[in-house]
């Protein structure tokens, strides 16, 4: 069974960092991949990063791009998403999202707000 399960959000003031995990079980982030979206209030879901399976690279959002990593722990099988010089307007909830067997799966969110 997929299972996805993300921790390390809170609140940080503007130029600050988090880093937020995804805990996957069922599947592996290094032969599936794995990507970070982020939903704030009275917006759509954006995507955020993306890991590709393997080593075949990675792909950020462009409000992201340069502030923002994503990695991963292949033995321990985590997600990673690096976030420094956070603002506002990042202030969302994110989630894990991965692709398994034809299907989607979500982790539950994990709050990020930044505020002075």
């Amino acid at each position: 069974q997929v299972q996805l399960v993300e921790s390390g959000g809170g609140l940080v003031q503007p130029g600050g960092s988090l880093r937020l995990s995804c805990a996957g079980s069922g599947f592996s982030f290094w032969i599936y991949g794995g990507t970070w979206y982020r939903q704030a209030p009275g917006k759509e879901r954006e995507l955020v990063a993306k890991e590709s399976p393997t080593n075949l690279g990675t792909d950020y959002g462009a409000s992201v791009k340069g502030r923002f990593t994503i990695s991963r722990d292949n033995e321990k099988n985590i997600l990673y998403l690096q976030m420094y010089s956070l603002k506002p307007e990042d202030t969302a909830v994110y989630y894990c999202y991965v692709r398994w067997s034809g299907r989607d799966y979500w982790g539950q969110g994990t709050q990020v707000t930044v505020s002075s």
